[in-house]
């Protein structure tokens, strides 16, 4: 047989796969600039995948969450949306929320406000803002998270210091409130120890008065058991800070900083039982992803 057939024999024994191009935007969201606040994937689909892939594709990313956002056949809102870290689906999540928000607002300047429809967090909503330095923002609405006061001395010996309390719920977040900002900066939890209390969120809090933030308030968030030792700037945990603070401080209305590397500010408002966070977004990276 000649080199020539033997290659055209060769050719047709390869099989044709499928790809799947699946729309990707890289957003650092609650950041100011790029390389800031924290990371998220948004990938727009025209329908949902099997869970197993949306994992899979969370796990490739292996950034705190990839969001995952389905125009809502229902008319409930706009889109449905999804979370997925790199091991688990999360049953709410604010930065990537606001990512996927400042995607189709982008995208679509004619609109002002964009609604999602989610499992277990309800209808979130994302609206274009102006701020107070004349650029533009966006805020959303995420639902007040309440907790009670609880002993959990394994938690509070893993994240480690002194925290005056901890206050959890049902809904597996926990917040350590500590005396000053300082403690909080200081902390060096023993992860591998905190990750077997479960796939919690465990937020580290105290006043901002006299940090170099210049926020009323500062915070870490530690998730280890759900794949992210530390959470650079965590929507959810405002949700839990939010029904917290306001009666610490007096006011309804309070700046934030999450002392994670990254770093990342947030404007944080009651209104009812919600919490509007606002901040900025950066596009770092718009492609597709393939899927075959």
């Amino acid at each position: 047989m000649t080199n020539v057939a033997m290659s055209h024999q060769k050719r047709k024994s390869i099989t044709i796969m499928t790809i799947t191009e699946i729309p990707y935007y890289h957003v650092d969201a609650f950041a100011e600039r790029a390389f800031a606040g924290n990371q998220a994937a948004v990938m727009p689909l025209d329908a949902w995948l099997p869970d197993s892939v949306l994992t899979a594709i969370g796990a490739e990313n292996n950034f705190a969450e990839t969001a995952f956002i389905v125009p809502d056949s229902s008319r409930a809102a706009d889109y449905e949306l999804r979370w997925f870290t790199p091991t688990v689906e999360v049953r709410m999540c604010g930065h990537a929320t606001l990512a996927s928000g400042f995607v189709i607002l982008s995208q679509n300047p004619d609109m002002e406000r964009v609604t999602f429809s989610t499992r277990k967090a309800g209808i979130l909503e994302v609206r274009r803002v102006k701020l107070a330095d004349g650029n533009t923002g966006y805020a959303v609405a995420l639902p007040l998270v309440q907790t009670v006061e609880m002993d959990f001395p394994a938690a509070a010996k893993a994240v480690g210091g002194a925290p005056v309390h901890i206050r959890g719920n049902a809904h597996e977040y926990y917040l350590l409130r500590y005396e000053t900002a300082d403690e909080v900066l200081a902390l060096k939890p023993d992860m591998q120890a905190l990750a077997k209390c479960g796939s919690d969120l465990f937020v580290a809090t105290a006043p901002g008065a006299g940090s170099a933030f210049g926020t009323d308030i500062v915070s870490r968030v530690f998730v280890p058991g759900a794949g992210i030792d530390e959470d650079p700037v965590t929507g959810s945990a405002h949700a839990v800070l939010a029904a917290y603070w306001p009666a610490e401080i007096g006011r309804d209305q309070f700046s934030a900083f999450q002392a994670s590397a990254r770093g990342g500010r947030l404007e944080c408002a009651l209104e009812g039982d919600r919490v509007w966070l606002t901040g900025r977004c950066v596009m770092v990276i718009e492609g597709k992803f393939y899927l075959s």
